[in-house]
């Protein structure tokens, strides 16, 4: 049985100056990841702009991830989509590609029941019988996964096992995790005190493009190590700054930038409406990257 836990960046998803998904620079971002020691990945979620990609585009994300890390560690696949129907489609194709689980958003846009919430994780589970993790995203779905809520869902959904818990109620980790859930925190910023209540690991977008850094934390909790965590900690958020600096909308440009550097191959720009970086912004998120020691893989 897998074991659901450590540092799972969460996977862009590199274009081509066409604006296709370039499928050799998302293998190589997953393969760098590996090499720095990440122990999964969870793919085309809020980081790998997965609203943006037509579910053909979804389906090829979730054959490469299986293919490239097969055998080398795990893969979430998002399956999220707005209908119960599209999200099953896509879980079923997960699970037959061979992803290690699958996560899910709530359905968004239209507000729902708690009831109607859990049922659609019902049929998306059954769908994929596969290991389920809610994604717990409100500033984005408008849903926050209660307590009471995620136990409707655990009441109703026999695969699930767990979420990546990415709201402001930090507290609600130690909740989930007396409900015997597995809870990945989903801010790299809150990753050490996490731990410290129980959460299995980390699931976030920046440790993809600085996977040593929530490594050095990971190391520190199996060691026991508390001053090294707080330390590690500390590093980790200087890389979060650099991505935060130049503006939430630009979250994906300079993740994709930095990452450009680090593999040495060009992983594009975030696909419309989200603006590109300029040129001159582009050299320096380079710039400020190197300043923190994030240069070309060997």
């Amino acid at each position: 049985m897998t074991t659901f836990a450590g540092l799972v960046p969460a996977a862009i998803t590199p274009m081509t100056a066409a604006g296709q998904i370039h499928e050799e620079a998302f293998r190589r971002v997953l393969d760098f990841n590996l090499q720095a020691g990440a122990h999964g990945f969870w793919v085309a979620g809020g980081s790998g702009e997965s609203i943006m990609l037509d579910d053909s585009e979804n389906r090829r994300l979730a054959e490469m991830a299986a293919e490239e890390v097969s055998g080398r560690g795990f893969v979430i696949m998002h399956v999220g989509a707005p209908t119960t129907a599209r999200a099953a489609a896509l879980a079923e194709h997960a699970a037959r590609v061979g992803a290690t689980a699958i996560c899910c958003v709530p359905p968004f846009f239209y507000r729902r029941t708690a009831d109607e919430i859990a049922e659609h994780y019902r049929v998306v589970g059954a769908a994929a019988d596969l290991p389920l993790f809610v994604y717990n995203l409100p500033s984005m779905t408008g849903v926050e996964i209660t307590v009471e809520l995620m136990q409707t869902i655990q009441d109703t959904v026999p695969q699930l096992v767990g979420l990546k818990h990415s709201s402001s109620l930090f507290a609600n980790v130690y909740e989930f995790v007396a409900m015997g859930l597995q809870c990945f925190i989903g801010s790299g910023a809150l990753m050490a005190p996490a731990l410290a209540l129980g959460a299995v690991g980390c699931v976030d977008g920046p440790p993809l493009m600085a996977p040593e850094a929530w490594m050095k934390i990971w190391a520190a909790h199996l060691a026991g190590d508390r001053a090294q965590m707080d330390e590690a900690q500390l590093q980790a958020r200087a890389v979060i700054t650099l991505v935060r600096q130049f503006g939430g909308g630009r979250f994906f440009g300079v993740m994709k930038a930095v990452l450009s550097h680090r593999i040495g191959m060009d992983c594009g720009d975030p696909r419309l409406p989200a603006a590109p970086l300029t040129a001159a912004q582009k050299r320096e998120v380079i710039e400020l990257a190197e300043s923190l020691g994030l240069y070309p893989a060997a």
